[in-house]
């Protein structure tokens, strides 16, 4: 495989990973804060969600990864680089999820709420700023796309908690 499929793998898992922790973590954390329960509460089902999410996107990403490989070759393939992807997917995954939860370690669930949404919204903004400088693309088109995509989820989230409070 060349070089530049190669990188396109694994900007894939990189902008997926990044961006549905992102949103993801904040949906949940935004629905279930605006249900009223606890900053502990919230601490340990957004603790929960990002590292049991974490390895279900890399195991995700490794077995379509090789999949598709195994597919296009139409026979057995190396696990080299879809195991580099599910890695980056992992990583990306996790280590962005601690975004929108870092908020409650430090203030109570009213304060972190809005914290927490802003938090995740600059960062989808710096994904897809990054993203779009990278493949050329309009990088305010890039970073507002991003920012859509989770402001939806996020209110989606909210929805739902608030119903259900």
């Amino acid at each position: 495989m060349d070089e530049k499929k190669k990188f396109v793998s694994h900007l894939r898992s990189f902008v997926f990973g990044v961006e549905d922790s992102l949103v993801s973590t904040v949906g949940l954390l935004s629905g279930i804060a605006a249900s009223g329960m606890s900053g502990r509460e919230i601490l340990l089902t957004g603790s929960v969600l990002v590292l049991v999410e974490a390895f279900s996107m890399a195991a995700g990403s490794f077995l379509s990864e090789y999949s598709a490989e195994e597919y296009l070759a139409k026979e057995k393939v190396m696990v080299g680089r879809p195991l580099l992807d599910g890695t980056i997917m992992f990583f990306s995954y996790f280590l962005s999820g601690f975004i929108p939860l870092f908020p409650y370690l430090l203030f109570l669930p009213d304060e972190a709420l809005p914290l927490s949404i802003g938090f995740s919204l600059l960062a989808l903004a710096g994904l897809g700023y990054i993203g779009s400088r990278i493949t050329g693309a309009s990088l305010l088109k890039g970073a507002i796309r991003m920012v859509v995509v989770g402001g939806i989820a996020i209110g989606a989230g909210i929805l739902v908690g608030s119903f259900f409070s």
